[in-house]
Formats: structure tokens, C-alpha cells, sequence
């Protein structure tokens, strides 16, 4: 047994090196002072272990799927994929942090440790076989979240964000648990490779009775997707959290959440039956309802910050829609949408981070005139926000035409002239900017400071992607379609 475990940890060995990153990094920032505010060391120390858990995970894509710890986990292409994308994205937001002047200086070592804590738990998410580490993965993911939302103690918003989120947090866990605890009762069993043949057992009036606990059970991860109905704390957490933690919370936690909803799916759900045709249906509702809900609520908001909230929101839903196929080809045009939504949303976070440093908000005015003044920053945040709304050739026209293929292969058209409208929808609030950077006269000459020669050097490299995969889309196409679910048998 003992040998069994430890030839284990060593498929184990990223997230291991992200538990002793760690605590490298509550060592490193106990030896700092308390009016010491640069901390170059820990900010080293993070990405050093960052760097270390993503080659690592480029490594493990092509090794064989296997399952570890009792079956409870899964190490496949397709979870390192996603941690590949986890990782990617809390570099971006350790580094936003570090240039960031919305959280206290005091404070950025807590907000370093803590999303490396998130991320750990993201981890586990995607890799989770059994109910038990799904819900470790869940609450590992979502207690440090709370105390990231409310960083800056003294800003009301971002205690009332906090608190939100964990009261959102504690009563969606309940739900799940309540869920989980049925759905064990009935089948005996919290691993997932035992649950599909027990399924295809039961007789249909059994079934029926089985669908409620589902739909609880779904419920906590459709709280960390941010989907409707379960969305309500999303706008009011980004709007009151510092910028680094909402662009960080824009995406961890969400593609987490994306990533273990498809293994759920892919798992249970696999093969036709009246459980398959009930959730493909009450997803096919939530995703429909999800994108609406988002799309439409942010064409009023003032806030860009909160605008992009309600945008995450809609992007879900889009991923949601991939979901509903229920295949492979569903799968890769989620890992494909997920991987250019990463780079789409650090890229408009830091410009935002900055013009709203500079100004104390991120009110759509504060963008006037940006063409201006600062020409390049414009131009990548317009291409940015054209990729969000799906403008061809960019590599969100790209995400978005896969999913719909996806949808026609499968013959739902209506979900997918759902999705289509609600893009022109998206088109009108992401316009919005761009027209008040190049239309507008600017309402300041002084400069932004965070836009250096080094931080516009980072922008650059994260615009990137968003133009380069919109044109030779192919490889990471395929890189996402090698990314297969591995089914315990």
C-alpha cells in the first residue's frame, strides 16, 4: 500500500511542487519587514514555482492516463491541459498584482500565497474521479477565494464582496453536499467510474427520482461557473474585489468549474438514457439562459470592471454550450474557447488595472481619448474586445465557430442561433469602449504609469495569441483535441 501511494505522488508531482511553492512563499515572506513593500524575492519565488508546475505539465500531455490515489483522481491529457490553462492564468494574475496599485501593498504577499492556495485547488478539480475530492477540490477553490475577494479590509466593496461570496459559497456547498449525500444513498458509491453502469440499472421511475439530486449536486459547481440562476454574486464579487483578484477569479475558478462539469458529463452522461436527454436538456436551458442574462446585463453597466463581469458570465454560458453536445468534438471547442479566453481576459484586465490606477475607476469615460495617448494600448484593447464579441479573423471568431460546429454536428440549431444572437448582442457593450477611445477627446494628457515600456511589452505578448490563434488556429486546435477524457473502467 505504502509503495502504491508513492509511486503515486510521482504522477502527482506539479501539484506537489505547487504545495511546497507555497510554503517556500510564507517563508520568503516572513523574512521581509513590515514597511518593506517591493518583495522582488517572493514575487521570484512565485513565478519560479509557476514556471517549474507548467513545464512539468508540458511534459505529462503525452504521458499515458492513469488513475491514482484509489481512483480518486485522474491525471489525463485532458485535466493537464486545464491545469496548463490554471497556471497560465494565475502567472498573469500574480504579475498583474505586483504592477497593480488597487490592493495594498501590505497586502500583495497574501494575495500571491492565497492564489496559489486557489489554484491547488483548482487543480484537484480537474483531475477529481470521485465526489469526495470534487467537493475538497470546491471548498479548497472557494475559502481561499473568499478571503482574496475581501483583500482590502478598509474598502467596504471589497468586505461586501467577501462576504457575498462566502455566504453564495456556503449555502451552494449545502446544496451540493445535500445532492451528493442522495445520490451516494441511492447507488452506493462516490466514485465516478462505478456510477455509470449502476445507472444504466436503475429502472426509468428510479431515474426519475435521481434527476433532483443531480440538479443539487450541480448546483455548487453551477456557483463556481458563475451560470444562471447561480450568478447573482458574480457582478457585485468582481465589482468590489481589487482588479488582479476579479482577472484572476475570471478565470481559475471558472475553468476550473468548466473543466469538472465536462468530466461529470462526459462520465455519467455519456451514453443515451432518460438522465442524458434531462440534464442535456437543463443545460441546454442554463446555457441559453446564461449567455442571455450576461450579454443583456452588461450593456448597462458603467463600470468596465463590472461590464466584464457580466461578460465572464456570458462566456460560460458559451462554454456551457459545448458541454450540451456530449462529445468529443464538444470537448476540444471548449478546451480551445478556454485557452483564447484566457489570453482575452488578461490582456483587458491589465489595460483596465492601469487606466484605472491612474483615474481611481474604471468608468467607461476614463477610456476616452486612450487612441490618443496612448496609441497601441488602444488599438490591443480594440482587438481584444473584438475577439470577445467574435469578430473574424481573431482568435474569438475562432472559439465561437467551433462551438456552434459543434452544436450543428449535433443538430441543436435552436441553441445555437441562441448563441449567434446573443454574439451581436456582445457586440454592442464591447463597441462601446473602443468608440470612447478612438471617437472621444481625452479627458487627461498626464501619463498612465502602469503603461511602461516593460508592462506594454507584457500586454503585447498576450495580444498576441489573440490575433496569432485566430489566424493559424490549427495547432492548438489539435493540441486540444488530443486532450482525451480517460473513463476508469
Amino acid at each position: 500500500m505504502v509503495l502504491s501511494y508513492l509511486a503515486n505522488l510521482g504522477h502527482y508531482v506539479p501539484e506537489i511542487v505547487l504545495c511546497v511553492t507555497m510554503i517556500g512563499l510564507l517563508f520568503v515572506e516572513s523574512t521581509y519587514g513590515d514597511e518593506e513593500t517591493s518583495k522582488g524575492y517572493l514575487y521570484s519565488t512565485a513565478f519560479i514555482g509557476l514556471t517549474v508546475t507548467f513545464f512539468l505539465l508540458c511534459l505529462n500531455l503525452k504521458d499515458q492516463p492513469v488513475a491514482i490515489f484509489t481512483n480518486s483522481l485522474v491525471i489525463d491529457s485532458f485535466s493537464t491541459l486545464v491545469k496548463m490553462i490554471l497556471v497560465a492564468g494565475t502567472a498573469g494574475a500574480v504579475y498583474l498584482c505586483s504592477q497593480s496599485k488597487d490592493i495594498n501593498p501590505k497586502l500583495k504577499a497574501e494575495f500571491v500565497i492565497l492564489s496559489v492556495g486557489v489554484l491547488i485547488g483548482g487543480m484537484i478539480l480537474a483531475s477529481a474521479h470521485n465526489m469526495l475530492m470534487l467537493y475538497i477540490g470546491i471548498e479548497t477553490l472557494s475559502i481561499l477565494s473568499y478571503a482574496l475577494a475581501s483583500l482590502n479590509k478598509h474598502d467596504t466593496k471589497s468586505s461586501e464582496a467577501g462576504l457575498k461570496y462566502s455566504l453564495y459559497g456556503g449555502v451552494s456547498a449545502g446544496i451540493m453536499l445535500f445532492g451528493m449525500s442522495h445520490i451516494f444513498g441511492v447507488l452506493g458509491t462516490i466514485q465516478f467510474q462505478e456510477i455509470p453502469p449502476l445507472l444504466t440499472a436503475l429502472t426509468l421511475e428510479q431515474k426519475m427520482v435521481l434527476m433532483p439530486s443531480f440538479l443539487l449536486f450541480f448546483v455548487g459547481i453551477g456557483y463556481k461557473v458563475a451560470c444562471v440562476p447561480f450568478h447573482m454574486w458574480s457582478p457585485d464579487v468582481y465589482e468590489g474585489s481589487p482588479l488582479p483578484v476579479t482577472a484572476f477569479f475570471s478565470i481559475v475558478p471558472k475553468i476550473a468549474g468548466i473543466a469538472v462539469l465536462i468530466r461529470v458529463t462526459m462520465v455519467f452522461f455519456g451514453e443515451e438514457s432518460a438522465l442524458q436527454y434531462s440534464w442535456v436538456g437543463i443545460l441546454s436551458v442554463v446555457a441559453a439562459l446564461t449567455m442571455t442574462v450576461g450579454n443583456v446585463s452588461a450593456i448597462g453597466q458603467r463600470s468596465v470592471k463590472r461590464m466584464l463581469a457580466y461578460s465572464s458570465i456570458s462566456h460560460s454560458g458559451m462554454m456551457l454550450m459545448g458541454i450540451v453536445v456530449v462529445n468529443q468534438i464538444g470537448v476540444t471547442s471548449i478546451l480551445f474557447y478556454a485557452s483564447t479566453y484566457l489570453f482575452m481576459t488578461l490582456a483587458a484586465f491589465f489595460i483596465v488595472s492601469f487606466v484605472a490606477d491612474r483615474f481611481g475607476n474604471d468608468h467607461f469615460e476614463r477610456f476616452s481619448g486612450l487612441m490618443s495617448t496612448y496609441p497601441l494600448m488602444a488599438i490591443l484593447l480594440t482587438v481584444v474586445m473584438f475577439s470577445l464579441a467574435g469578430i473574424p479573423p481573431l482568435s474569438g471568431f475562432v472559439a465561437k465557430f467551433n462551438i456552434f460546429a459543434a452544436l450543428i454536428d449535433s443538430k441543436l440549431y435552436v441553441l445555437a442561433v441562441i448563441g449567434g444572437l446573443n454574439s451581436v448582442v456582445s457586440l454592442y457593450y464591447y463597441l462601446k469602449i473602443v468608440r470612447l477611445m478612438i471617437f472621444k477627446p481625452n479627458e487627461s494628457n498626464e501619463k498612465i504609469s502602469g503603461f511602461g515600456f516593460r508592462n506594454q511589452a507584457v500586454i503585447v505578448l498576450l495580444a498576441f495569441p489573440v490575433i496569432f490563434f485566430g489566424l493559424f488556429w490549427s495547432g492548438l486546435l489539435t493540441l486540444a483535441d488530443n486532450a482525451k477524457i480517460f473513463i476508469v473502467n
